[in-house]
């Protein structure tokens, strides 16, 4: 059987007798512990997280190299978008009346405004973008960018 795949016998023993690397045998050692903290973390952990772990434990090993073991053990860390507050809970609606009853195409301009704001996100956060639009023409009359929800910015745009 050897000699159909070009092994000598001397050459099979030896090979059979080596047994695994040092480097492998250490491969192995560190790919458990990598496995086991990534599903601690609920897959949340990526290469540098699990380093550092990995560190505590008293393992030396270097960022790059966990993250070579991650892709040979086919595992990544999930990605959580941060939460943004939208909206806030208040206590108008005793306060507040529907005095526009529905009736959204007023007879004259300047008569019924409406104020929107729109979120629109980008890589550094939210910008909100905050209009006032004249219901009988439906042109913006006037709007305002700015990266906070503060009132001031709606009062501001108002007095425009």
């Amino acid at each position: 059987m050897l000699k159909r795949i070009g092994l000598s016998k001397s050459g099979y023993y030896r090979h059979k007798s080596k047994g695994l690397s040092k480097s492998k045998e250490r491969q192995l050692k560190i790919k458990d512990p990598i496995m086991e903290i990534w599903k601690e973390s609920q897959h949340l952990y990526g290469a540098p997280k699990i380093t550092a772990k990995l560190r505590k434990m008293g393992i030396q090993i270097s960022e790059r190299t966990v993250g070579k073991y991650m892709k040979e053990l086919k595992i990544r860390a999930k990605y959580c978008k941060p939460f943004t507050v939208t909206t806030r809970d208040s206590n108008l609606n005793n306060k507040l009346k529907n005095i526009l009853d529905e009736q959204f195409n007023p007879e004259a301009p300047d008569t019924i405004l409406c104020i929107d704001t729109t979120y629109i996100p980008t890589k550094e956060g939210f910008v909100y973008l905050t209009s006032i639009m004249d219901l009988f023409s439906r042109r913006i009359i006037s709007w305002d960018l700015s990266t906070t929800l503060e009132t001031t910015n709606i009062i501001s745009l108002i007095i425009k």
